[in-house]
């Protein structure tokens, strides 16, 4: 059975900074694309960053390029973001996804999801 566990999330101050996880099991992790997304109230679902099974590949939301860093660790099973120069807008709940076909950048082509962290950024 898959499970996502994503945990980091908390209350900042514009300019801070914090790393979300995100601990995959019951599927080969380092086979699959890993995504972040996030939602925030009365907008839909949208994507951050996204991360090949090669770690060397990402791709970035313009919102987030150069702010945010995503990485994983396929031993630990394990997938990161790493938010810096936050920002009141990235206020939202942040999850994990698993590709599972399609664009990379919508959230119908990832097939599982966590419960999601919250992150709130105060002015």
């Amino acid at each position: 059975q898959v499970h996502m566990v994503e945990s980091g999330g908390g209350l900042v101050q514009t300019g801070g900074s914090l790393r979300l996880s995100c601990v995959a099991s019951g599927y080969d992790f380092s086979r699959y694309l890993m995504g972040w997304f996030r939602l925030a109230p009365g907008k839909e679902r949208e994507f951050v960053a996204v991360i090949d099974w090669n770690p060397k590949n990402t791709y970035y939301s313009d919102s987030v390029k150069g702010r945010f860093t995503i990485s994983r660790d396929n031993a630990k099973r394990t997938l990161y973001l790493q938010m810096n120069s936050l920002k009141p807008e990235d206020t939202a709940e942040y999850y994990c996804g698993k590709h599972y076909s399609g664009s990379l950048y919508f959230p119908s082509s990832y097939q599982y999801w966590g419960q999601g962290t919250q992150v709130t950024v105060s002015s």
